[in-house]
């Protein structure tokens, strides 16, 4: 049951979740989870449901440090799937922000 209840958090992550965390890990693939749910304002829960999401897409791979003596450090790199999928996440996120605008401009014309 346990389980069930994680896959179905994981779905409820929304684009704009996905988008934040591709964003930052590509700025800051060194980041800890603790730093990135920080950063972005999760729970390190949530954060780590989003990790694993986007882990089992293929958008991120999760690789810890070998010659690290505290194996709880990771890297997350965006895979080449990853960096197409925040690409493609900018432009709609860009394409949203230009209607809000627009719409705002109109409504501030007409008052």
């Amino acid at each position: 049951m346990l389980e069930r209840y994680k896959c179905s958090k994981i779905e409820h992550m929304t684009k704009q979740d996905h988008f934040e965390v591709l964003r930052k890990i590509k700025n800051n693939p060194n980041s800890t989870q603790r730093e990135l749910a920080k950063d972005l304002g999760f729970s390190l829960g949530k954060l780590n449901y989003c990790l694993k999401a986007l882990n089992k897409k293929g958008l991120v791979k999760i690789e810890n440090f070998a010659k690290n003596p505290n194996k709880l450090n990771y890297i997350y790199v965006l895979t080449p799937k990853g960096i197409s999928e925040k690409t493609k996440l900018t432009i709609n996120f860009m394409k949203r922000k230009m209607k809000e605008y627009d719409e705002l401009k109109k409504e501030m014309e007409n008052n």
